[in-house]
This record gives C-alpha cells, sequence and structure tokens, in this order.
C-alpha cells in the first residue's frame, strides 16, 4: 500500500512523538506499506521553521533534518510533476491551505493514501485517510 504522509504525519513520524496517531503508526510500520512525503510538505516544513521566532515546539525539525530522518525510516520524496498540478486545479476548494491541497492532488494522480489528522483534508474522501 502506498502512502503519502501529511506535513504533521511525516513530522511526527520521523521524531516519533506520541502525537502520532495510533492508527497511523500502525499502517506506517505495515509490512507492505510504501512511504513518500512530498517535497510540497519539505517546503512549508522549510518555511515554518525559518518562522518559528525561537520556540522548538513550533517547528521541531529543519526540512534537511526530516529529510534525513525520513530516509532512515524509509519514506521517500515525491516531486510535484504535471499530473499533479493538472489534478490540483480541478479540485473543489474544501481546503484553502495551498500545501494540503497539492497533497491532495497527489495522492489522487499517483494513487495513493492521504494519511492525516485534519478533517478538512479528509473531507476531500478517497484517496485521503483521516487517521
Amino acid at each position: 500500500m502506498r502512502l503519502l504522509l501529511d506535513t504533521h504525519i511525516a513530522l511526527w513520524t520521523a521524531i516519533d512523538s506520541p502525537r502520532l496517531p495510533p492508527r497511523a503508526r500502525s499502517l506506517i510500520t505495515a509490512a507492505n506499506a510504501d512511504l513518500f512525503v512530498s517535497k510540497a510538505s519539505l517546503w512549508e516544513v522549510a518555511i515554518k521553521y525559518s518562522r518559528r521566532r525561537g520556540k522548538p515546539e513550533d517547528m521541531p525539525v529543519s526540512s534537511v533534518r526530516l529529510l534525513e530522518l525520513l530516509s532512515r525510516a524509509r519514506c521517500l520524496v515525491i516531486e510535484i510533476e504535471r499530473p499533479h498540478l493538472e489534478r490540483l486545479e480541478q479540485l473543489p476548494w474544501l481546503h484553502k491551505d495551498p500545501f494540503d491541497r497539492l497533497l491532495v492532488a497527489q495522492a489522487i494522480a499517483e494513487p495513493m493514501r492521504l494519511l492525516t489528522v485534519d478533517p478538512e483534508v479528509a473531507a476531500y474522501g478517497a484517496p485521503v485517510e483521516p487517521v
């Protein structure tokens, strides 16, 4: 099963946070799970890390460190490609966050299951997997 981790799930997986929901942990650690993180999530982390105003809880790791940690967890990076952009332009405006909308588009185009804790993202339905 191909799993695209949203930014929160990717961060919590990388730092082994207790905030990672048990269902997400179960899916991520399943023997048949192929894990992916979007370049968009790494970009989001880079932006938020640079703006964290000295509070580590705002963004616990840099995008470079996140990439290192996720690589160790056998997570591959998915680039932003033309089919993702085409799908993005077709998405209804159920959510206004540009990063999350791109993740939904990537999950649809690939196809993959997008793991998220965000109820607004979950409103898109399949292939979004609320955890």
